[in-house]
């Protein structure tokens, strides 16, 4: 660090000019990153993968389709109604973009009084170009809307944007005042905010080149500017703090010297405390995890250079211009207050650290009843026109009610053979057994023949096996057979995953892959339960390992890491509260499956920034006192105004996103603002004291510390 600091001090203008030209060259690739984010980042390689490689590749599905909705207008009539359909189908099929329209005429399951839906399929994934053409055409068509899958990835993207602009305008200015009221000076809380804009910007230069190279999830759109603007502030909010402290003592050159061997080390140890709980989620191998860890990680380590890098040079520059522009009058006894406060709590630890606890304890109660869901077109606020579409449809056409399985089965040799259609009918019955199954598709219920001899005698006549063909190419293709099963459960119920689990699991006569809605909820789900253990156990392991190796301590990594899970169920307890029991005027929505772990794997890492800089000026003063309690009161006293305004700011960054329109990211912004504020409050501010206080010297304990620092301590303490 002291190396650092000597090279900061004496180049500062080359590292200004450094980070200036970064800032320019990844700031103009920045520009791109919307364009080339995907879609929701819900996609994991296994079964669902390989049976939509089958049904696109040997039984001739399309690769992507989008939904038009039609309504009928009160002008129209019933025969009005059917040729504006036909109208809209024909151009439609005149643009040559469709690989196939399913059509409400032909359909009457596709329509429904005064609605009716088409069905558009396309041999492409990309179809933005082909949406776009659609749009345009239909445009001037009243009571006509497309949705889909595509159609709302695309808007989540569209909305994304929006609501990081929206999110940017309502935290900034909240930031630059919670900064002005910490500081007083204008330009000490101008310096942390352009430290964070350096940082998010260059961030997302960097992430454009990365996603040329795999798919990145949209969200990363709002989270790596959550996690960059809070961090980058925070860390500034920190290392501005000591070094006006450090200011006011020495020169320029040596206070920037100090605040980088003290400051500095707390930020880098709250990054790389950061920086492993979002490493962590790579372990999980679903693209949303896995992009938002590359993404974070980015950002994180982005932070941590920019503080001890252009901060400090950027410090140097200012010199004593960081105190110019002062608009607020600091108060001189500010520390004394906190003192009071601290003495306070240094004489009731038992009952303020029991009634801290209960107050966790009642947050945690509504966890039990949480309901994780995959977030699908109900993530879009209800103004945008495909959410509104699809709504409709499901609900008018009950479309989000059963399910269907698709299961692609293997066998040596063709299936249209005497013995190879015994063993398909056999096959299908052995499924059907099930009493979730309300129906099979099959070329047995498709040609109407339930015979399995019947049907290979009629694929034997000439006459009759040119009417059979089209169904045998739909259901068979040489060795592979497409056995599609309709199930009466919804496929984001349990019963449903817990279902093809067992059937993916089961020893078959034949070599079976299972696809569709139901099997791609169960394999993100297992993926998930089955890594968290392996990530949270990463997380929590090498915290304790660096807080140990900071504080050099058994006792207060443990204290920290335990306090750190309590917060958090109690946060996740609130946001059920108030997400699911829709509170708050809320519609009630399910928790979003990444919540918990994101909120975790980012929140556990960003608390510890503030567990280490109270603990780490503790533990400076216990070095040099050897008095547990003076030592708490002093550095409760001296961090607490500052912890608050960096907790502040964290809050009011993240917490803007509850203003946003996606609701996993408003649960995500909302989930993080709680959890900050339950860190800086009850657990940073009353728990952590009273546990000092009530361990003494038992919170330095460590096996084989040196006796030369034990007699020291003791001496300094006598």
């Amino acid at each position: 660090m002291n190396l650092i600091g000597k090279g900061i001090t004496r180049f500062y203008k080359w590292v200004i000019l450094f980070w200036v030209i970064l800032a320019g060259v990844f700031g103009y690739f920045a520009t791109d990153l919307a364009s080339i984010l995907g879609g929701d980042g819900f996609r994991t390689e296994g079964q669902f993968e390989k049976v939509n490689e089958e049904l696109t590749n040997t039984f001739d599905f399309p690769e992507s389709s989008i939904l038009l909705l039609m309504e009928k207008q009160d002008a129209q009539s019933n025969v009005d109604f059917n040729t504006s359909i036909k109208e809209t189908l024909g151009k439609v099929e005149k643009l040559s973009i469709t690989s196939s329209i399913q059509s409400p005429i032909q359909d009457e399951t596709l329509m429904k009084d005064k609605l009716a839906y088409a069905v558009l399929s396309f041999d492409q994934s990309d179809i933005s170009v082909e949406t776009k053409e659609i749009q345009e055409l239909i445009k001037e068509n009243p009571g006509q809307s497309l949705t889909g899958a595509s159609i709302i990835s695309s808007d989540i993207n569209k909305a994304s944007q929006d609501d990081l602009k929206r999110a940017e305008l309502i935290g900034l200015p909240f930031a630059l005042l919670v900064l002005l009221v910490a500081f007083g000076s204008a330009i000490a809380s101008i310096v942390p905010v352009v430290i964070g804009m350096v940082t998010v910007v260059t961030s997302f230069g960097i992430l454009t080149l990365i996603g040329e190279h795999m798919e990145l999830s949209v969200f990363l759109l709002n989270v790596v500017p959550m996690i960059g603007l809070a961090l980058s502030i925070d860390f500034s909010l920190l290392f501005i703090n000591r070094y006006r402290e450090e200011l006011i003592k020495t020169s320029i050159s040596e206070a920037i010297q100090t605040t980088i061997k003290t400051a500095g080390r707390s930020i880098i140890f709250s990054a790389v405390c950061v920086f492993i709980g979002l490493g962590a989620m790579m372990l999980i191998d679903i693209d949303i995890f896995q992009t938002i860890a590359i993404g974070g990680m980015v950002v994180v380590l982005l932070a941590v250079v920019s503080a001890l890098s252009l901060l400090p040079s950027v410090l140097m520059l200012l010199g004593n211009s960081i105190n110019k522009w002062m608009l607020i009058k600091q108060e001189e006894n500010s520390g004394g207050k906190w003192k009071t406060y601290a003495g306070f709590i240094m004489k009731r630890p038992v009952v303020l650290a029991l009634l801290a606890i209960l107050v966790l304890m009642i947050g945690i109660l509504p966890v039990r009843s949480m309901n994780l869901a995959i977030p699908d077109s109900e993530a879009l606020p209800i103004t945008f026109e495909s959410r509104q579409a699809m709504d409709t449809i499901q609900e008018e056409f009950h479309t989000n009610e059963g399910s269907t399985v698709y299961v692609v089965a293997e066998r040596k040799g063709n299936w249209v053979t005497k013995e190879g259609l015994q063993e398909l009918n056999e096959l299908i019955s052995e499924l059907k057994k099930e009493d979730t199954v309300t129906s099979v598709d099959s070329i047995f219920s498709t040609t109407n023949i339930g015979s399995p001899e019947q049907l290979f005698g009629a694929l034997q006549q000439p006459e009759t096996k040119d009417g059979i063909q089209p169904a045998l190419n739909r259901f068979i293709q040489g060795s592979k057979a497409l056995i599609p099963l309709h199930l009466s459960i919804n496929p984001s119920s349990f019963e449903a995953q817990e279902l093809v689990s067992k059937w993916s699991h089961k020893e078959w006569s034949h070599p079976l892959l299972f696809g569709g809605q139901v099997k791609f909820n169960q394999e993100i789900f297992d993926e998930i339960y089955q890594k968290v253990g392996l990530c949270l156990l990463i997380i929590l392991g090498s915290t304790y390992l660096i807080l140990m190796f900071a504080f050099r301590s058994i006792i207060i990594p443990l204290k920290a890491i335990l306090m750190n899970i309590i917060s958090l169920s109690s946060t996740f307890g609130i946001l059920v509260w108030i997400f699911q029991g829709g509170h708050f005027g809320l519609p009630e929505s399910d928790i979003a499956l990444v919540l918990p772990v994101l909120v975790f794997s980012l929140v556990f890492g960003l608390s510890m920034d503030y567990e280490v800089f109270l603990i780490s000026r503790i533990h400076e003063i216990y070095q040099e006192t050897g008095d547990n309690t003076r030592s708490t009161i002093e550095g409760l006293a001296s961090t607490s105004k500052i912890i608050t305004s960096a907790a502040l700011i964290m809050i009011v960054i993240t917490g803007a996103f509850a203003f946003t329109g996606v609701m996993p990211v408003k649960q995500i912004g909302v989930g993080i603002a709680i959890a900050i504020f339950i860190d800086a409050t009850i657990v940073r501010m009353i728990l952590v004291p009273s546990l000092m206080k009530l361990l003494g010297d038992w919170n330095w304990w460590m096996p084989f510390t040196k006796k030369k620092e034990q007699e020291l301590r003791t001496h300094k303490a006598s």
